[in-house]
């Protein structure tokens, strides 16, 4: 059986595990779990075609096995100081990384994103990510609906009005493309939003979601498709909005994983 630095070099084109992570040697505990996170959304074998699937467990293994070492301060100061993985010893080779994947995250129902939603809008929160989505895309509501999470069309003039103060005070730029849009524009977005709409109640159906229910099996596929099934692909791809959920739901059921680190026996 290979090594877990041969898997890494077959899997991740690196014997280094911060390159597999893709984070810095002196990344903090949040950046790994969140590197992690992201990672294992692309990963997931749940997520690629059939004929991919076997490759994809075995990728998901070594990303886990990875995170493993690298949440663990004991186990990573080893490697830091030895590039010892500890493997032999720590990680049986028939483990369950789905289960750990788990253990790491919470899951995710619509319960969890319908509450974050309602205590997101109208918050502080909101309004930074507004302005920084305003002034990133100087203006462009394109922009500020693509980067801000649970906005649509729908909420253009409440978007408008959060704004307007910060305009009139001096506070951010006043941009023409955001205060005097081109009215085929606001209709071409519109029309995008409503087929995205279409799309993503085609995906419910498809996944047989209701979304007043919990899946009987809250895996990362039926999170995938309860935000898909929300607010279409683009909240898939943001980042942002992702690492917040893994911060959220994933900060306590972590801390509680490693003060049982060392603790488990083996089975």
């Amino acid at each position: 059986m290979p090594s877990l630095l041969e898997s890494c070099e077959k899997f991740f084109e690196t014997k280094d595990l911060y390159e597999v992570l893709n984070i810095k040697k002196d990344a903090s505990d949040k950046q790994v779990r969140k590197a992690y996170h992201k990672l294992s959304l692309i990963v997931h074998p749940d997520r690629v075609d059939e004929n991919k699937k076997l490759e994809a467990t075995e990728k998901f293994k070594v990303l886990s096995h990875v995170h493993s070492i690298l949440s663990d301060s004991e186990k990573r100061k080893i490697y830091d100081e030895t590039g010892d993985c500890g493997e032999d010893s720590d990680e049986p080779s028939d483990r369950d990384w789905s289960a750990y994947w788990r253990s790491c995250f919470k899951e995710i129902t619509v319960e969890d994103i319908n509450n974050y939603e309602k205590k997101y809008k109208g918050s502080a929160e909101e309004l930074e990510d507004l302005k920084k989505a305003y002034l990133h895309g100087k203006g462009s509501m394109d922009w500020i609906l693509e980067a801000v999470p649970f906005t649509n069309t729908d909420e253009e003039d409440r978007l408008r009005e959060l704004l307007k103060p910060f305009m009139d005070s001096g506070e951010i730029p006043v941009y023409k493309r955001f205060t005097n849009e081109n009215p085929k524009k606001t209709a071409a977005r519109k029309r995008k939003y409503e087929r995205e709409a279409k799309e993503a109640e085609e995906l419910a159906a498809e996944y047989g979601l209701d979304k007043n229910k919990k899946s009987e099996d809250d895996g990362d596929g039926s999170l995938m498709a309860i935000i898909k099934a929300r607010q279409g692909q683009r909240l898939i791809d943001g980042e942002n909005f992702l690492d917040r959920l893994a911060e959220k739901y994933a900060a306590k059921v972590a801390k509680g994983s490693k003060k049982k680190t060392g603790s488990k026996s083996k089975k």
